[in-house]
């Protein structure tokens, strides 16, 4: 049997740098708020396309470790983490993982939560590899990150039940909705929202049991999100006062 090559993080990491683009890391800078004070506060761009990452992300799952991944997730480039992140959840999602992959790949994430550190590596990884972990074998760990008092982290618990309510579980995502009602940063106020949105989808009930109680101390944010796709009427009713 012919052993093949397997890739390493360097190897990757040039390959992404050979496609930068300052203009469009400029711009990504910009949108994702790395300016100081900004919730990406000093992250570096190399400005690549989602495409572009995805298909480099494609290219070495296959080859590259677990561990030399963890490598790329801890790089100081944001791209390079998100092609790290993509890598973890190709490498989750094969038809024959075992259980004991699964459990290497979900203590990588978990070992290198820190590096989760914007809306969009959050809301890409969490529901694919966390939450289904979680909701297998442990869904209470999802309240370690919810108390964490990290805005990512935070934003992981909540993004992570989408695992649950797409097997029509809901009680979790309730529970942490109710939590973070009195939460300061919009960021976790799209995710709740979006989250009993993704519920409501399941069941319509749900949804408005759960804004029959809460919508008057829902921030607007968080409310806007969650009655989105609801009928105009609906929606009217809600936003009132």
């Amino acid at each position: 049997m012919i052993k093949t090559k397997k890739a390493n993080s360097q190897e990757i990491l040039n390959e992404l740098k050979a496609l930068k683009d300052e203009t469009c890391a400029k711009n990504r800078s910009k949108f994702f708020q790395t300016h100081k004070g900004g919730y990406g506060e000093g992250d570096l761009f190399l400005g690549l396309t989602v495409p572009q990452q995805r298909k480099a992300a494609g290219k070495y799952y296959r080859d590259i470790t677990v561990k030399e991944t963890e490598k790329l997730l801890r790089n100081k480039f944001h791209e390079a983490r998100y092609v790290a992140l993509a890598i973890l959840i190709e490498k989750y999602k094969k038809k024959k993982i075992s259980d004991k992959e699964k459990k290497e790949i979900a203590g990588a994430y978990l070992r290198n939560s820190k590096y989760i550190n914007n809306w969009d590596l959050v809301d890409i990884s969490a529901p694919h590899i966390i939450g289904e972990y979680w909701f297998n074998n442990s869904p209470q760990n999802l309240w370690k990150y919810a108390k964490s008092k990290n805005l990512w982290q935070e934003r992981i618990s909540v993004l992570a039940t989408l695992y649950f309510i797409r097997r029509d579980v809901f009680d979790k995502t309730l529970e942490l909705a109710v939590f973070f009602l009195k939460h300061e940063h919009d960021l976790m106020h799209k995710a709740v929202g979006w989250m009993l949105r993704e519920a409501g989808k399941r069941s319509a009930d749900v949804l408005y049991k759960f804004l029959d109680k809460y919508r008057k101390v829902m921030p607007r944010t968080m409310l806007r999100y969650a009655i989105e796709k609801l009928p105009e009427r609906k929606r009217k009713h809600y936003m009132e006062k």
